[in-house]
C-alpha cells in the first residue's frame, strides 16, 4: 500500500510539471471552499446524465461495472462506488485531473457515454477540487436542501416568445444559491414549449398553458407559462355552473373563443353514449325533439343516470380497472359476483368512499361478500399497494419499490409503509375450488424495506406511521385516511378520471399520474370539482350530473378559426372513437340485431359483459381493443384506429350477417310500405340521431333506386335489389366517421 501511495505522489508531481501552474494551484484544498459530495458532486453527476437510468444507474450493475444510484438519491452508495470500488482507480487524489472519472467524462479516454464534461467548465473544476481535497463524504454534515424557487414561477408569454428561468436552492441553514446550471429541465408538452439544459424556454405558437418541470437533488418545481392569443373573447355561452365559470374564465384569459352550443340531436346522442354507453332509441329521440321545455336536456340526463345501462356501462369501466379477469373456469362465480356488486353499487349510487372501503377491507368469502374477489386477483401486498395508489389515489408508486421516484417525493420507505396496510391479510382455502376466505390476521402490521431490511409500519403517503393495535385491521385505517376530506389524492383522482371520460382529456394527463411535477391544465377547476365531490358525500351521479349539465360539455365539436389549435382548454367538445363494446352495441342497434355471448341470456349487451373471457368469443371485441383486465391503467384499452379495424368493418362475416339478418333493419325496411325517403330517414336517425340533409337524402334515395344486374346483364329481383341496396347504405353509414365517433 505504501508503494502505491508513493507512486500516486510521483504521478501528482509529474502532472504538476506537465500542466499549467494555474491548474495545479486549483487543486490545493486550502485555496478553495470545501466541495460537498452531497450538494456539489451528486448534482453534477445528475446534470451530466451519469446517474440516469440509461447510463450508470441502469438497473442491475449500471454500465461496464460502474454503478450509481438513480439520479443520486443514494449518495452514500455513490460515494462507495466512486471511491472504494475498482481498486480506487476511478479517483486520483494526488493527481485529480488524471482521475478515470474525469478522463472518461471529458473524452480523453474512450467512453461509451461520449463527452459529458467540458474541461473548461465550472463543473469540471468543482470535481477536480473535490478530488484534490481528498474526495470527502460530508453525509449528514451537509446542509439540507429545503425547497426550490423558480424565477419567474409563472408568466404570460406571447407565441414564439422566449423566457430564461433561474433556479434558486434554499437550504436548512437559511442559505441559498443559484443552481440553474445544475438543474434539469423538462417540458410537459414539447409541441407547446421546449427548454434547453440552461433553462431557456422557447414558446411555440399553440395557445394554452404549458409547464416546465425543474428538478434538482430530489426537489421538483414547476414553471407555468400562459400562451394567450391576440384575440378578445367577448361572447361566451351562458355559464350553467362553476365548471363553466372556470373554463370560460380560462378561455377568456387565453383569448380562445369557445364553439357554439351543439344542437339537440347531437347532444342527445353524445350524452347517451357517454352516460349509458349506447345510442338513443328512436322513441327517446322523438320524445326529446317534441319536448320544448327549457329543462329537457337536464331531464334526459336524469333518465340516463337512473337507467340500468348507466350502471352497466360504468360497471364495465370499473371492473376492467379492478382486474375482474377469468383465467380458469372456476373463476366464473367470483367474476359474476364481483361484477354484480359493482353494478348494483353504481345503480344504487352508493357513495364512492363507501365502495372503496368495502373493497379494501373486504373479509369473508366471495359468496357472502363479493368485494373479496378483488383479493383473488391481487394477492401480493406490493401489487395491492401499487394498484390502490394508481387507481384510487392517482399516484404511480411502482418506481419507488427499487429507488426514489424520479419525478416525485416518494421513497422506498413510503412504498413499503403503504404496503404495510395489507401485511395482515390472511387467506384460508374454502370448499369452492380456487376460492379463498379473506380475513384479518391478528398481529403487528409491517413490511420490511427490501433494501435496508428496516421494518416499515403502516403510514399514509407523506405522513408519519399510524398507531394500530394488533387486533385492528390496518386496511380500515387506510380507508379512513383515503376518505378524509383533507386527503390530497383520493377525491382528486376520481374527479380527474371522470373528467377525462366525458371530455377525452384529463385536467391532469395521464389521468392516473397526479404529482407536483405534472400540474393540471386548469388547477382552479380541478380544485372546485374535488371540493364539490367531497361536499356531495362522494356522490358519483352528482359528479356526472355536474359535468354533463355544463355548457362546456354541451359545446359543439366543430371548431372555429380561433380554437382550432386548442387541445387542452375545452373550448369545444373533443370527438373520440367509440370503445369496442359501445361500438358493437351501436352496430347491433342500427342493424336491429343482437350479438350472442356464451352462457349469457339472449339480448345481453356488450357493455354488460362481466369479465374479459368474452373477448375470445368475439373477434370484434378483440380487434377493437377491449382490455383483458390485466392492469389498473385505462391505457390497456385500445382507442386508436388500426388497419385491422378498418378491414373488419369492411369485410368481416359477422358484420355482413348483421346487415343481412332476416329480422334486421334492412330486411324490415325492404318489406315495409315506407317511402324511400322515410327509409333513409329511419337509418339516419338510428345511426346519427338526426335526419339526413337534403344532399344526403338525395344521394341515398338515388342509390336505393339503382337497378342491379346479374352476370348476364339482366335486372335482378326488385325485392332482392332493394335489400342489397339497403345493406350497402347501412354498411357505408357504419363505416363513416360520424358513426364511429362520439362528437
Amino acid at each position: 500500500m505504501r508503494s502505491l501511495r508513493l507512486l500516486a505522489l510521483l504521478l501528482g508531481l509529474l502532472t504538476c510539471i506537465w500542466h499549467s501552474k494555474k491548474a495545479c494551484v486549483a487543486t490545493e484544498p486550502e485555496l478553495g471552499r470545501p466541495v460537498s459530495m452531497i450538494n456539489d458532486v451528486v448534482p453534477i453527476l445528475t446534470k451530466t446524465g451519469c446517474n440516469a437510468g440509461t447510463c450508470h444507474a441502469k438497473a442491475g450493475n449500471g454500465q461496464n461495472g460502474f454503478q450509481l444510484s438513480l439520479l443520486g438519491f443514494e449518495p452514500l452508495e455513490d460515494y462507495q462506488h466512486l471511491v472504494l470500488e475498482g481498486r480506487g482507480r476511478r479517483l486520483s487524489k494526488a493527481a485529480p485531473e488524471q482521475s478515470l472519472l474525469l478522463l472518461k467524462a471529458t473524452g480523453q479516454v474512450p467512453h461509451g457515454g461520449g463527452v459529458r464534461l467540458n474541461p473548461e467548465s465550472e463543473h469540471y473544476r468543482l470535481l477536480v477540487d473535490w478530488i484534490g481535497q481528498g474526495a470527502l463524504y460530508d453525509g449528514d454534515k451537509a446542509t439540507k436542501l429545503k425547497s426550490l424557487e423558480l424565477q419567474p414561477a409563472q408568466a404570460s408569454l406571447a407565441p414564439n416568445a422566449q423566457q430564461t428561468l433561474s433556479v434558486i436552492a434554499h437550504y436548512d441553514d437559511g442559505s441559498h444559491k443559484n443552481v440553474t446550471s445544475l438543474a434539469l429541465f423538462e417540458s410537459n408538452d414539447t409541441a407547446m414549449a421546449t427548454v434547453d439544459e440552461h433553462g431557456h424556454v422557447k414558446i411555440m405558437d399553440i395557445p394554452g398553458s404549458v409547464s416546465i418541470m425543474v428538478r434538482y437533488q430530489g426537489q421538483v418545481s414547476v414553471f407555468r407559462a400562459f400562451v394567450p392569443q391576440s384575440y378578445s373573447v367577448d361572447k361566451l355561452p351562458d355559464a350553467r355552473n362553476y365548471v363553466d365559470q372556470l373554463v370560460f374564465e380560462n378561455l377568456k384569459r387565453l383569448g380562445i373563443p369557445p364553439s357554439e352550443l351543439t344542437d339537440d340531436t347531437t347532444f342527445l346522442r353524445r350524452v347517451s353514449l357517454d352516460v349509458a354507453g349506447r345510442l338513443p332509441t328512436e322513441q327517446e329521440l322523438a320524445s326529446f325533439l317534441s319536448n320544448h321545455s327549457p329543462g329537457k336536456r337536464d331531464e334526459a340526463i336524469e333518465r340516463l343516470l337512473a337507467s340500468g345501462e348507466y350502471a352497466d356501462f360504468f360497471a364495465n369501466k370499473w371492473t376492467a380497472m379492478l382486474k375482474n379477469r377469468r383465467d380458469d373456469a372456476s373463476d366464473i362465480t367470483s367474476n359474476f359476483a364481483f361484477y354484480s356488486w359493482v353494478r348494483d353499487s353504481l345503480l344504487a349510487n352508493k357513495p364512492y368512499d363507501q365502495m372503496v372501503r368495502e373493497l379494501l377491507a373486504a373479509t369473508g368469502t366471495v359468496l357472502s361478500n363479493p368485494p373479496v374477489a378483488w383479493y383473488k386477483r391481487v394477492k401480493d401486498p406490493k401489487t395491492q399497494l401499487e394498484d390502490v395508489a394508481q387507481l384510487f389515489l392517482g399516484v404511480r408508486m411502482q418506481c419507488a419499490q427499487c429507488h426514489h421516484h424520479p419525478f416525485e417525493r416518494w421513497s422506498q420507505d413510503d412504498y413499503y409503509s403503504l404496503a404495510a396496510f395489507f401485511s395482515q391479510v390472511g387467506r384460508k382455502p374454502t370448499s369452492t375450488r380456487g376460492e379463498d376466505m379473506i380475513f384479518h390476521k391478528r398481529g403487528n402490521a409491517g413490511v420490511p424495506n427490501a433494501k435496508t431490511g428496516q421494518m416499515r409500519k403502516p403510514a399514509p403517503l407523506g405522513q408519519d406511521p399510524l398507531s394500530i393495535e394488533p387486533d385492528q385491521d390496518p386496511r380500515l385505517k387506510l380507508a379512513d385516511w383515503m376518505a378524509d376530506p383533507k386527503n390530497p389524492f383520493f377525491a382528486k383522482a376520481v374527479v380527474n378520471r371522470y373528467w377525462k371520460h366525458f371530455f377525452r382529456r384529463g385536467l391532469i394527463e395521464p389521468e392516473d399520474d397526479i404529482r407536483d411535477s405534472n400540474p393540471a391544465s386548469n388547477p382552479e377547476l380541478l380544485a372546485a370539482l374535488e371540493k364539490h365531490f367531497i361536499e356531495s358525500g362522494f356522490d358519483l351521479k352528482e359528479l356526472v350530473r355536474t359535468m354533463v349539465r355544463s355548457s362546456t360539455y354541451q359545446l359543439s365539436s366543430v371548431p372555429n378559426p380561433q380554437n382550432l389549435a386548442d387541445l387542452q382548454n375545452y373550448s369545444r367538445y373533443y370527438p373520440r372513437r367509440l370503445s369496442a363494446e359501445v361500438l358493437l352495441d351501436a352496430i347491433d342497434d342500427v342493424a336491429m340485431t343482437r350479438t350472442d355471448f356464451p352462457n349469457l341470456p339472449p339480448g345481453t349487451r356488450a357493455i354488460a359483459l362481466p369479465d374479459n373471457s368474452y373477448n375470445n368469443a368475439s373477434a370484434f371485441l378483440k380487434v377493437f381493443g377491449r382490455p383483458e383486465n390485466e392492469s389498473v391503467c385505462e391505457c390497456e384499452r385500445i382507442q386508436t384506429s388500426s388497419l385491422a379495424q378498418s378491414l373488419h368493418l369492411m369485410n368481416a362475416n359477422d358484420l355482413k350477417n348483421k346487415l343481412a339478418n332476416g329480422n334486421g333493419r334492412c330486411e324490415t325496411l325492404a318489406k315495409s310500405d315506407k317511402s324511400p325517403e322515410q327509409k333513409v330517414e329511419d337509418i339516419y336517425q338510428a345511426a346519427f340521431s338526426r335526419k339526413p340533409t337534403a344532399d344526403e337524402l338525395a344521394v341515398a334515395v338515388g342509390y336505393l333506386s339503382e337497378i342491379r344486374k346479374d352476370a348476364a346483364g339482366n335486372p335482378i329481383d326488385p325485392g332482392k335489389n332493394l335489400r342489397d341496396n339497403l345493406q350497402d347504405l347501412l354498411w357505408a353509414i357504419i363505416n363513416s366517421k360520424e358513426f364511429l365517433f362520439n362528437h
